[in-house]
C-alpha cells in the first residue's frame, strides 16, 4: 500500500499566487490578457503531481482546504514567497554542437543574417558541427542548457531538430530529445524540422531535398515515434510556400501536426500556408500585415481551433530586425504567445523572463499580457494547455516561487535578473 502522506502535499505560506484559473485548459485572447487572476494568502493541494485544489482570501477552485484532513497531507511552508505557474517555451533549438561567435562578430561588422546563410554560414554552419558530434556529447550539452532554462522558471519546452540536415543527423537530434524526455520530469515536446535549411549539396535543387525530407526522413521519424510535430522554415531564401505545403500535407498524412517558422525575413506567405494546413502555430511573424492578422483571426473559427501567433523577441533583439506586432495581434483578439527561440545563431537566450521584458519594452505589451504569452497561450501553441500553463485543478503542479514582490509587474521591470527562488515539477522541488 502506497504512503498517501507522501503523495499528498499542502503548500502554504504563499503571499500571492499568480496565474490561477477556474478550470484547466484556459488560455487568453485579446482584452482577456490584461488582468492576471490571483489569490492572496494562498495555498495549494497537490496529489500525485497534480493540483487538486487551490485558494486564498478570495475563494478557492477545486477541493477546498477546509474539507480535507490536513494530518494526511505533507505540509510545505513556502515562507511567504509569491508563486507563478511554470513558464512555457514553445519554440527552441537547444540541441546544437557549438555557438556561432564568429558570425556574431560578422553581423556587428555589418553582414546580414541572410548573407551569412547564403555563403554557407548560419544553419549550414551549425549542421556541419553537429554532424561531427556524438549523440552523447550533444545530450550533455543540451541537458546543461535545459537545466539553465528550468533554473529561470521554465517547466515546459519544445525542442526542434533542424541542425542535422541529413537523415542520420536529424534522427540523432531527435533521439537526444527523447533521452531528455526520459531524464527530465518537465514537459518536453519534440519537433521534426528537417526543412530548416537547404544543404549545400542540394543548392540549386531544393525540391530534391524536399523529396528527401518527405520520402526518407519523415517515415523514419514517425516509425521511431520521435516527434510530436513537424516544422518548416517557410521564408525567403529557405523553403517556398509550395514546398512547405508539400511537407505539411505529407506529415499530416502520417499523423504529425505542424507549427511553422513564418515571415521572419519578409511577407512570404507563411501565415497563409499555416492556416491552410491547420498549423497549431505560426512563429516569428517579424513581418505581419493586416492581411496576416485577419487570416489568424479567421482561423480561430475553424475546426482545428486556430493558429496561435508566436513572437520571438529575442531573435529581433539579437539580429536587430523588426519585432512581431504583438500589440496589434492582441488588439485583434488573438491569443498571442512568445518564446525564446533559444539557438546558437539568432537568439542565444535561455530565459523566458528576458522574453517577458522584451515583450513589454519592445512590443508594448502590458506585463500581464506578456505573462500570458509565456504561460497558457504558449501552452496553447503546443496544444497542451489542459496540462500546463496555469495553476488550476487538474493541471500539473509545475510552478516556481519568487521572493520578488508584485512579481507580475516586477519581473519584466527588473530585466536581466533571475527572479526564480525555487522550481517545482509535479509538486516536487527540482534540484
Amino acid at each position: 500500500m502506497r504512503n498517501l502522506h507522501l503523495m499528498r502535499k499542502l503548500f502554504h505560506g504563499i503571499s500571492t499566487m499568480w496565474g490561477v484559473a477556474a478550470q484547466q485548459g484556459l488560455y487568453r485572447c485579446g482584452t482577456h490578457m490584461q488582468q492576471v487572476e490571483s489569490f492572496s494568502s494562498a495555498w495549494m493541494l497537490v496529489e500525485d503531481g497534480l493540483i487538486v485544489g487551490l485558494g486564498g482570501e478570495e475563494g478557492f477552485y477545486g477541493v477546498d482546504r477546509a474539507n480535507v484532513d490536513e494530518a494526511l497531507w505533507e505540509r510545505i511552508d513556502l515562507g511567504g514567497v509569491e508563486v507563478l505557474p511554470g513558464l512555457v517555451d514553445s519554440h527552441t533549438h537547444i540541441v546544437f554542437a557549438a555557438p556561432r561567435h564568429e558570425e556574431f562578430e560578422m553581423r556587428l561588422k555589418g553582414e546580414s543574417y541572410e548573407a551569412i546563410a547564403a555563403a554557407g554560414g548560419g544553419i549550414l554552419n551549425s549542421a556541419r558541427k553537429l554532424q561531427a558530434m556524438s549523440e552523447d556529447d550533444l545530450y550533455e550539452q543540451a541537458a546543461a542548457r535545459l537545466r539553465t532554462m528550468i533554473a529561470h522558471g521554465t517547466t515546459t519546452v519544445e525542442i526542434k531538430s533542424g541542425y542535422g540536415l541529413t537523415t542520420d543527423s536529424e534522427l540523432k537530434i531527435l533521439r537526444v530529445v527523447k533521452r531528455l524526455k526520459q531524464d527530465f520530469d518537465i514537459v518536453i515536446k519534440a519537433t521534426f524540422l528537417g526543412a530548416h535549411g537547404i544543404p549545400m549539396e542540394f543548392k540549386g535543387e531544393p525540391d530534391k531535398y524536399v523529396d528527401l525530407v518527405i520520402k526518407e526522413m519523415l517515415p523514419k521519424v514517425v516509425e521511431e515515434g520521435l516527434a510530436d510535430h513537424v516544422d518548416v522554415f517557410c521564408d525567403r531564401g529557405f523553403f517556398t510556400v509550395e514546398q512547405t505545403d508539400r511537407i505539411l500535407k505529407a506529415a499530416a498524412a502520417m499523423g504529425l501536426p505542424s507549427k511553422i517558422h513564418a515571415n521572419e525575413l519578409g511577407l512570404t506567405g507563411g501565415v497563409q500556408v499555416a492556416v491552410t494546413n491547420g498549423s497549431w502555430s505560426a512563429d516569428h511573424l517579424e513581418h505581419c500585415s493586416e492581411v496576416e492578422v485577419g487570416l489568424l483571426v479567421e482561423s480561430l473559427r475553424m475546426d482545428y481551433g486556430g493558429t496561435v501567433p508566436v513572437g520571438l523577441p529575442g531573435t529581433s533583439y539579437f539580429l536587430g530586425i523588426p519585432y512581431a506586432p504583438g500589440r496589434a495581434l492582441i488588439d485583434a483578439g488573438l491569443p498571442f504567445a512568445m518564446a525564446t527561440d533559444f539557438n546558437p545563431g539568432s537568439s542565444p537566450i535561455a530565459s523566458l523572463q528576458v522574453v517577458w521584458a522584451l515583450g513589454c519594452t519592445q512590443q508594448k505589451l502590458l506585463p500581464a499580457e506578456a505573462f500570458y504569452a509565456i504561460t497558457c497561450n504558449a501552452a496553447r501553441a503546443l496544444r497542451c494547455e489542459k496540462e500546463v500553463g496555469a495553476l488550476a485543478a487538474g493541471q500539473r503542479a509545475n510552478f516556481f516561487t519568487t521572493k520578488t514582490v508584485d512579481a507580475i509587474k516586477a519581473i519584466p521591470y527588473f530585466m536581466g535578473q533571475n527572479h526564480t527562488h525555487q522550481v517545482f515539477v509535479n509538486g516536487r522541488l527540482f534540484e
